[in-house]
């Protein structure tokens, strides 16, 4: 019987292959080089010995910019967890011991997020670990979301999504409807229900374009054959909330934001808008801290028996 090949340890391939995830996730040699505190040409020489010990091209290269071959994102898919494991090793081994005393949290969420969906969670999260650093990244949408997950500046995110790439997973937690607010007095606060030929004539206070509810605002207008009318750009629901308190305008929004204090008339369109699901977005293959898990967990708990079955299981 034939002895089976040995087994060796090459010092310097967890050195490697950490450089190699660094590269393959920024798209450059020099930022890799920034994040594990080397040179350049250190960084250039363990990818160049990888690929020799590999006997493969891991990475396409163009100008300063480089890019994973489909050999470097087979590799990619297999090291990265193996490496974010080795970094996170001592303190996964302390939380196996029950210990969950001490670590770093990053969080990415957007204003309304951080605003309605984590303060219970995370007070509870704080109140059981104290000595835990939490950092909120507040992000401007979910694209600036996206880009801190795959720059691995952030644990996880929490928000909404329509669209879910490839390389994101989306868990929806908690659900809530649409709903049409006006200010107290306006033409159209005395009635129940309101289509949108009713909302036509009136300007609108609405977040930027390129966020998720302007987009779906001109999408279901368009999709009746009706325009609207922006009246005001601006960013933020307690800045949205204010002006149509003001009469500034009136305005279509998530009832995450309504706490029922506000002064103001909201009216339900769930006729027109689907409703939005908020939860957890994590980059695909990413190695969770036990930090990061405990939230998780703790988020879940939380929000348990909050969403909408049928939308949930359709996100999914």
């Amino acid at each position: 019987m034939a002895s089976p090949a040995p087994i060796y340890y090459k010092q310097n391939r967890l050195k490697q292959l950490r450089a190699f995830c660094h590269a393959a996730r920024t798209g450059s040699i020099s930022e890799a080089a920034d994040k594990v505190f080397l040179s350049q040409p250190t960084v250039s020489l363990q990818i160049q010995a990888l690929e020799r010990d590999l006997e493969t091209v891991l990475f396409e290269r163009r100008g300063p910019k480089i890019r994973l071959t489909p050999e470097g994102k087979i590799l990619f898919k297999l090291s990265q967890p193996l490496v974010e494991g080795m970094d996170k090793l001592h303190e996964t081994f302390i939380a196996q011991q029950g210990l969950l005393e001490a670590g770093d949290l990053n969080i990415a969420a957007g204003e309304s997020t951080i605003l309605y969906v984590l303060p219970e969670p995370l007070k509870q999260f704080m109140e059981q670990h104290p000595k835990i650093r939490v950092k909120l990244h507040n992000v401007t949408g979910g694209r600036d979301g996206l880009s801190r997950l795959r720059a691995d500046e952030a644990d996880f995110a929490v928000g909404s999504m329509l669209d879910v790439p490839d390389d994101i997973i989306y868990k929806p937690l908690v659900t809530y409807s649409p709903e049409l607010i006006v200010p107290i007095g306006h033409p159209l606060a005395k009635k129940l229900t309101v289509t949108l030929k009713d909302i036509a004539p009136y300007g609108l206070i609405l977040p930027p374009p390129s966020l998720t509810t302007w987009r779906m605002v001109d999408l279901v207008f368009r999709q009746h054959e009706l325009k609207f009318k922006t009246g005001l750009e601006a960013g933020g629901w307690e800045v949205i909330k204010k002006y149509v308190e003001l009469g500034m305008g009136i305005s279509i929004v998530t009832d995450v934001c309504l706490t029922g204090e506000e002064k103001l008339v909201k009216i339900p369109l769930n006729e027109y808008f689907p409703k939005r699901t908020y939860g957890i977005v994590l980059r695909r293959g990413k190695y969770l801290s036990p930090q990061a898990k405990r939230f998780i967990d703790m988020m879940e708990a939380c929000y348990e028996g909050t969403g909408d079955d049928e939308i949930i299981a359709n996100a999914l």
